[in-house]
C-alpha cells in the first residue's frame, strides 16, 4: 500500500516546487553502505523442485537412464573398435564407406559433426594430411594419414559420384548425417555383441584413452584432440592402470 507521506505530490514535481523534508525517500543502509530507497534489493533464490514428467497423449513418457546405468565405461578398446570396423565393413553395400568412417572417427578422435562434414578440400592425399575443423571451440590441427587410412580414402574417392565435395556421402548423393552414422554404429555393436551399446563419441574417447596408453605426451594429445583446456585432456589418464604397475611390488 502506497504511504502518502512518502511519495511526493505529482502536481508539485511538475510545478518545480521542493519537497518537504517528511516527502523526501530516507536512506537505507546497504551492504555497509548507505544508498537510496530506489535501490532494488537483490533477488531472492529458492531451489526448484524437478517437476514430474508431463502426461503425453495420456502417457508419461519414462526418464532417459543415466550413462552409468546403461553401460559401464563411456569408451572403447582398440580391439573393440577393430571389431566394429569389421562388422561396420560386413554390411551391406557401401561397407567399405562405413569402415572408414569408424576408422578415421578414431584414429583422428572426431567428434560425429566433425566427420560427417569432412570434405575433400580438407583431405590432402598428395602429402597425406588430414586438416581437422573442430567443434566447440576447439583449436584446429592437421593430422597426418597413416598409409592403410590413405589407401581407404583414395578407393572411396574413386568409388564416389565426380565432384562430390563430402568425403562420405549416401546412396542420394548427400552428406552423411549424424544420425545414419549413430544407427550404423549401433547396428554394428549388435552384429560384434558388444555388452553394452555403443555411440559415436565412445571412439573420440578410445583415441584418447589409447594415446595415453601409448605415453605420449599430454600436451600433444592436447593439440592432437583440440582441447582448449589441459583439464579436458588430464580425464584421459585416469585409468591408466599401467601407472601402478610397480605398486607393491
Amino acid at each position: 500500500m502506497a504511504n502518502s507521506n512518502i511519495v511526493p505530490d505529482p502536481e508539485k514535481r511538475q510545478a518545480g516546487e521542493t519537497s518537504p523534508a517528511g516527502e523526501t525517500l530516507p536512506k537505507v543502509p546497504l551492504f555497509g553502505r548507505v544508498a537510496d530507497a530506489n535501490v532494488r534489493k537483490p533477488a531472492a533464490l529458492r531451489l526448484v523442485p524437478d517437476p514430474p514428467p508431463t502426461p503425453f497423449f495420456g502417457r508419461v513418457p519414462p526418464r532417459k537412464a543415466k550413462n552409468e546405468d546403461r553401460r559401464p565405461r563411456e569408451h572403447l578398446t582398440e580391439v573393440e573398435v577393430e571389431a566394429l570396423a569389421k562388422a561396420a565393413g560386413n554390411r551391406g553395400r557401401y561397407g567399405h564407406r562405413d569402415r572408414t568412417m569408424v576408422m578415421v572417427c578414431f584414429r583422428h578422435g572426431l567428434r560425429v559433426n566433425e566427420l560427417v562434414s569432412l570434405r575433400w578440400d580438407q583431405v590432402n592425399l598428395d602429402e597425406a594430411l588430414l586438416t581437422i575443423h573442430r567443434d566447440k571451440k576447439g583449436r584446429n590441427t592437421e593430422h597426418p594419414i597413416p598409409g592403410e587410412e590413405l589407401r581407404a580414402l583414395r578407393r572411396l574417392k574413386r568409388e564416389q559420384r565426380p565432384g562430390s565435395p563430402f568425403v562420405f556421402m549416401t546412396e542420394r548423393g548427400g552428406p552423411m548425417t549424424d544420425r545414419a552414422f549413430r544407427l550404423l554404429l549401433s547396428k554394428a555393436g549388435e552384429k560384434v555383441t558388444l555388452p553394452f551399446p555403443v555411440h559415436p563419441h565412445m571412439l573420440r574417447h578410445a583415441a584418447g584413452y589409447k594415446l595415453v596408453n601409448d605415453r605420449q605426451p599430454i600436451r600433444a594429445i592436447q593439440q592432437y584432440l583440440g582441447h582448449r583446456r589441459i583439464a579436458s585432456t588430464e580425464r584421459y589418464t585416469e585409468i591408466d592402470s599401467r601407472q601402478f604397475k610397480e605398486f607393491f611390488q
